[in-house]
């Protein structure tokens, strides 16, 4: 264990989702919380963004941070690059941004004890994680924290990490499927989608993905809305359980899987609300979009941070027993469509095509609206393409009360699913006949 592993070690207080049991789950964690919360808000005060705030002064207890405005992403973006911070630069480990999926990319950083508290909280997974698993990562390294987090977790737990990022050209789905396979890969991190090219990429490779990775245990995923129905069918190919993973770049992992496939908010790390943009009504369950204070922040403390996720949280009991609240992600606010006067999401149209039989072979679909009228189009194996075609129009203007335009199409070229590596080292000198064009290809 490295000297970095062994303080993470120490200073998480438990692996493993907390068990506070008994009939006083909200009382305790609000107890867990208010424990914490006096050092976060005295933290908030050393940050010039919060300590400068003509808003509002920074709160003092519960009842003030109840009151206080809340933090928005345009305020990380003003405060950019290092507005947030609240230490010294020489205690910061880490310097991350945002993939910026809904605008500019925002700026955050993490002290060793903040590494600490995000690694655990990743490391809680149902499945657990072991010294006998091999992880291999394949979401992106470079400034999110999504691949490094998974790699701190996974050696955290003391499993063999196989870091194989993504957006590379250095490691293809080709590649991915090869390492799957030979390295007896156990658990993976990775977008849900993800898991369906590996699965298309496997079958174009002579292999059967239910049946020929005898070593995967789990799927590991998050980073984008995934429906009960492309879920099921995600478990169906690959034969193993997808634990579904919640999160951000500036806030770490938020909320974890059960074993009722049911997501809870790790609230005793943090204080989760629910905004209602249209009303300005702020309430601690319900449906709106996501309000956060992560409760164990040094370098970046964040005051009632609102996400912009569409989310629903409940209180109600979880028959897995777990003292607390689950939330249904839907996804960014604005990523939702107008039909004929019905407001449609991206897992509403999910849920539709992924009920289609596994015959069919859809593993991928996209649609837009255009002019008044959603068109759809779907990947369906030939021999289906007319009924799959014919029952997703069916099926949505049954469950949706819409009439959409259906088509069927290749989305993925097979040629993105079977090259091999094209990155090279720079290189100036070249023999007769090579192809010199390459010479600064290798960016």
């Amino acid at each position: 264990m490295t000297g970095t592993d062994a303080q993470l070690r120490d200073a998480s207080p438990r692996v493993g989702p907390p068990r506070l049991g008994g009939g006083r789950s909200v009382e305790e964690l609000t107890a867990l919380q208010d424990a914490s919360l006096r050092d976060l808000l005295a933290a908030a005060a050393r940050s010039p963004f919060y300590a400068h705030n003509a808003r509002a002064a920074v709160p003092t207890s519960r009842a003030e941070l109840a009151t206080y405005p809340l933090t928005t992403k345009q305020d990380l973006r003003a405060a950019y690059p290092f507005g947030m911070l609240a230490v010294d630069r020489t205690h910061l480990a880490t310097y991350h941004e945002s993939s910026g999926s809904s605008g500019t990319p925002t700026a955050s950083y993490y002290t060793e004890r903040d590494w600490a508290d995000l690694t655990e909280r990743f490391a809680r997974k149902h499945v657990g994680i072991h010294a006998t698993d091999t992880l291999l990562v394949r979401t992106p390294y470079a400034l999110m924290i999504t691949g490094h987090l998974a790699q701190a977790a996974g050696r955290f737990c003391g499993a063999t990490v196989v870091p194989a990022d993504n957006r590379t050209l250095a490691v293809t789905y080709a590649k991915v499927v090869r390492l799957l396979h030979d390295l007896d890969v156990s658990l993976t991190w990775s977008l849900p989608t993800d898991t369906l090219l590996w699965a298309a990429a496997a079958r174009l490779a002579g292999l059967r993905p239910g049946r020929d990775f005898p070593a995967l245990r789990a799927l590991f995923v998050g980073g984008e809305p995934m429906s009960p129905a492309r879920r099921a069918r995600i478990c169906e190919i690959w034969n193993v359980p997808v634990v579904q993973e919640y999160g951000a770049t500036e806030t770490g992992s938020l909320a974890g899987e059960c074993p009722h496939a049911r997501l809870h908010l790790w609230a005793d790390r943090a204080i989760f609300e629910v905004h209602d943009p249209a009303t300005g009504v702020v309430a601690p369950a319900g449906r709106g979009q996501l309000v956060v204070t992560p409760l164990f922040r040094e370098a970046m403390p964040l005051l009632r941070y609102a996400i912009e996720d569409e989310v629903e949280i409940s209180y109600d009991p979880c028959p897995c027993g777990w003292p607390l609240p689950t939330v249904r992600v839907l996804g960014r606010s604005h990523f939702t469509v107008h039909v004929s006067g019905a407001e449609i999401t991206q897992l509403d149209l999910e849920e539709h095509v992924f009920r289609l039989p596994a015959e069919y072979g859809v593993l991928f679909w996209r649609a837009r609206m255009e002019g008044t009228r959603l068109r759809v189009q779907i990947a369906p194996d030939p021999p289906h393409e007319r009924a799959a075609a014919h029952d997703l129009r069916t099926a949505l203007r049954t469950g949706l009360g819409i009439d959409a335009e259906v088509q069927t199409r290749p989305l993925v070229p097979p040629q993105l699913l079977t090259a091999a590596p094209d990155v090279l080292k720079p290189r100036g000198l070249f023999g007769p006949g090579e192809n010199w064009d390459k010479a600064l290809s290798y960016y």
